[in-house]
């Protein structure tokens, strides 16, 4: 009597972006003759539909017309593959990629803190303050302190927030009403405008203003 040997294990190999058994999920493309399958729908370097080919057909194409053949939608069936450059399209992409990175820009929220019995020359300094905070673009957190028996008036609190908006309301706005936070109170300023608007500005003053100097400096020279 033959001995009967137990079944084969069965691969638990991860399947690869492209359909290949045994490889870790791929993020990149299939190119070239990495694409597997009878036919795909081919689509020209310049977008144009060329129909459904034979895979064969296509390497072909992508030879004669030294390009790639790229897999861009291996769910579609057949899959949808275009001709192109890939290394110039990949190079491309990183470009974009850094330069989305660079121009790229993160609110900041500043925070000033205020009492609500400030004398007038803290308030005019602080309020420097908020208004170089909102040209800069950056959001601004007004912060009232309560101490004793001053907790018991809020109405101080939202009198001197009223009027540090009203003072600022050329270049800023209230994005978060007044409210009550324990012994605080807050409320939000917000630019008008952007931050990347804001340094663009910035560079613009400073670039004029060296104009001016250089102007000035070639007028005295010019004196002597």
């Amino acid at each position: 009597m033959g001995v009967i040997e137990p079944p084969l294990p069965v691969s638990c190999g991860t399947v690869s972006h492209g359909h290949d058994e045994g490889g870790a999920i791929s993020v990149e493309p299939r190119i070239n003759d990495r694409i597997r399958v009878p036919e795909v729908r081919l689509v020209g370097p310049q977008g144009e539909q060329v129909g459904i080919v034979r895979i064969e057909d296509a390497l072909r194409l992508a030879a004669e017309s030294d390009l790639d053949l790229v897999e861009v939608a291996p769910m579609s069936k057949p899959p949808v593959c275009k001709l192109m450059d890939y290394g110039k399209f990949k190079y491309e992409a990183a470009v974009k990629s850094r330069e989305a990175r660079k121009n790229q820009t993160h609110t900041v929220i500043k925070e000033m803190k205020l009492r609500p019995k400030i004398d007038p020359h803290d308030y005019e300094t602080k309020k420097g303050h908020v208004v170089r905070f909102l040209k800069a673009g950056d959001k601004v957190k007004i912060t009232i302190m309560f101490r004793g028996r001053e907790q018991s008036r809020p109405e101080l609190g939202l009198r001197l927030l009223a009027r540090l908006a009203e003072d600022v309301e050329e270049i800023g706005f209230v994005e978060a009403t007044p409210k009550q936070d324990g012994r605080n109170m807050i409320m939000v300023l917000a630019p008008h405008r952007k931050k990347s608007d804001a340094k663009a500005q910035a560079s613009r003053e400073r670039s004029d203003a060296q104009a001016a100097a250089d102007a000035a400096d070639q007028a005295l020279a010019a004196d002597a």
